[in-house]
């Protein structure tokens, strides 16, 4: 993750990491499908970790149980692109098995396949829904009631006070959040500027409460490496949704002066009209007055 603007030259995580232990991978997923698996080494761990695919195929955890494929990605940012993602994700997947079987997609027989399943886990601090859906459907350019491909990812806000059912199920993802939490407590809340310094003290506050407490031993380094990206990288999207929505208005605000200088409209005339003062928008005033005088 030295490209701090694609977040993913190193594509690795705290859940992630987490869910490359088979015992956790077996607990999430019993407690996301109400079953009781108890064999660790029934799972058989599929994320793409291969350097030699784009960063687009780099999912963060996946593993097949029985014969069933699933798929679960954690977002801390909402990304309505996350059923187009895990297309690529399962596409790539079965490619690699159907290759490393060397089965043959042109013969007679039917190839069977693992059925997917895609679970997204939402820990960002943007307010959303206790459980809810994203369809691929809805990336469509024209929309149709009968789509002949679909995705469907099933979305779990697993922030404080959401889904306190499925968390009490499953440790590893009520302590992932716990752990989250205390990094923005200390960093955010408390005014700790230094975010390595927040990631360190929550890092020994769980290792004193017994929360994570081997992970975070035995990982502490990689941990505070991969979260001071993470958490940069976020900061960095927030920036860019900011920047996006001024520059919208401003765009907006523009495209009404616009209009008003077009039907004879004064400087001050066009301030009262938008309730603004004329000083706040005489720069953009004088702007498209040259424009338009260099049109002429």
């Amino acid at each position: 993750m030295a490209n701090v603007n694609g977040n993913k030259e190193y594509k690795s995580d705290v859940f992630s990491m987490l869910l490359q232990d088979k015992r956790r991978a077996l607990e999430v997923y019993n407690a996301i499908n109400g079953t009781t698996y108890d064999d660790p080494e029934q799972v058989e761990i599929t994320t793409l970790e291969d350097r030699s695919f784009s960063l687009t195929v780099r999912n963060d955890a996946s593993f097949i149980l029985d014969t069933d494929l699933s798929l679960y990605e954690h977002q801390s940012t909402y990304c309505p692109n996350m059923p187009l993602r895990d297309l690529i994700y399962f596409a790539n997947m079965i490619q690699k098995r159907v290759h490393a079987q060397k089965r043959d997609l042109y013969g007679k027989s039917l190839l069977k396949i693992p059925m997917p399943h895609f679970v997204v886990f939402y820990n960002g601090k943007e307010n959303a829904p206790e459980r809810y859906e994203l369809h691929l459907s809805d990336a469509f350019e024209k929309k149709t009631d009968k789509p002949e491909l679909e995705l469907v990812c099933q979305v779990y806000n697993i922030n404080k006070g959401n889904n306190t059912e499925l968390l009490a199920k499953c440790p590893t993802l009520r302590d992932y959040m716990y752990f989250v939490d205390l990094v923005r407590n200390y960093h955010f809340d408390n005014g700790l500027i230094d975010l390595e310094n927040a990631i360190g003290q929550a890092i020994d506050q769980c290792i004193s409460q017994n929360v994570l407490k081997d992970f975070l031993i035995e990982h502490r380094t990689e941990v505070t490496h991969v979260m001071t990206l993470d958490y940069t990288f976020e900061r960095r999207l927030e920036l860019q949704r900011v920047e996006a929505e001024e520059e919208g208005m401003q765009q907006k605000l523009k495209e009404q002066i616009r209009k008003k200088i077009y039907k004879g409209k004064s400087l001050e005339q066009i301030a009262d009209d938008l309730e603004e003062t004329p000083d706040v928008i005489r720069p953009l005033y004088e702007q498209i007055k040259e424009e338009m005088a260099d049109r002429s």
